[in-house]
């Protein structure tokens, strides 16, 4: 029972991590390195992320800078960031691709909210469906008389329940701190 429990534990982190990096490309009105992390450039022949072909810094709160290893990819690395569909232009002066960071209006910051309670949703749906996984790999052990029912209402009731609620409770504060950034001014 124990290599369930540690399986379900990793399962429920790697569910609710999904859900961090998926807040995590989600624009705020504040510059973040990791905005372009879904950005992937046509390089030399193959498609490849952004970070592999250039460096990316954030010198203002609004401001991300690009600097290409390669000059000869600036183009390709503007038209990624615009077709990425992000609501950015980026803007270039043949070594350097500067990428203001435009204020989000109250309309789409409304917008991003119900987007985030979503992919919580999401996030919580995953837990649970480990949940079920879990429980109704704990009923066949039961049938097939490896643990009594005590064993199974224990493990049922405590652990993969307390499991359960502590991954929801961090899908839950991971969008109330994305809320929260989302509707700063």
């Amino acid at each position: 029972m124990d290599e369930l429990f540690r399986d379900a534990e990793g399962r429920m982190e790697k569910a609710v991590e999904a859900v961090r990096r998926e807040f995590a490309k989600i624009r705020t009105g504040k510059a973040t390195v990791s905005l372009l992390d879904g950005v992937r450039v046509e390089y030399y022949g193959s498609t490849v992320p952004l970070r592999q072909v250039a460096n990316i810094s954030v010198p203002e709160a609004r401001l991300l800078v690009v600097q290409p290893w390669d000059k000869k990819v600036v183009g390709d690395i503007e038209k990624a960031i615009l077709s990425a569909d992000l609501g950015l232009n980026p803007s270039s002066d043949g070594h350097l691709i500067r990428v203001p960071i435009p204020p989000l209006t109250e309309e789409r910051r409304k917008e991003m909210v119900r987007y985030v309670h979503k992919l919580a949703e999401e996030g919580r749906i995953a837990v649970r469906n480990i949940r079920r996984d879990i429980n109704e790999a704990l009923k066949a052990k039961q049938k097939a008389g490896e643990i009594s029912e005590d064993e199974f209402h224990r493990a049922h009731d405590k652990t993969v329940q307390e499991m359960t609620d502590e991954k929801v409770r961090e899908v839950d504060h991971v969008l109330a701190a994305k809320e929260t950034e989302l509707m700063e001014v």
